[in-house]
């Protein structure tokens, strides 16, 4: 596994460690878990979409953006699935809020 790979997996398991409320013990979930949404980040970036039924895609283009969960669902269905046009308007929400 290439480093760059190792740190995004690292990092998101640290993100879902922090999101459930740092539970003892859990950690290879917690990295299999992590892997798992890279898996699934990259193969829609492969294809360029996001299909709005990918409740963890959705979380991914809150998490890279800064937006809520909420937020990425109503864009992706507002918006479509072009993955481009999506992170631009998160972008764009993120820092009209700012």
């Amino acid at each position: 596994m290439d480093d760059d790979r190792h740190e995004k997996i690292r990092q998101r398991a640290y993100e879902i460690w922090v999101r459930e409320g740092r539970p003892h013990g859990a950690h290879e979930r917690h990295w299999q878990q992590a892997k798992h949404e890279l898996d699934l980040d990259d193969a829609d970036v492969s294809a360029g979409t996001i299909a709005s039924s990918d409740v963890l895609t959705v979380e991914a283009l809150a998490m890279r953006t800064g937006i809520t969960g909420d937020q990425a669902q109503e864009l992706i269905d507002r918006l479509g699935n072009d993955r481009a046009t999506l992170e631009q308007a998160a972008r764009n929400l993120k820092a009209a809020e700012s």
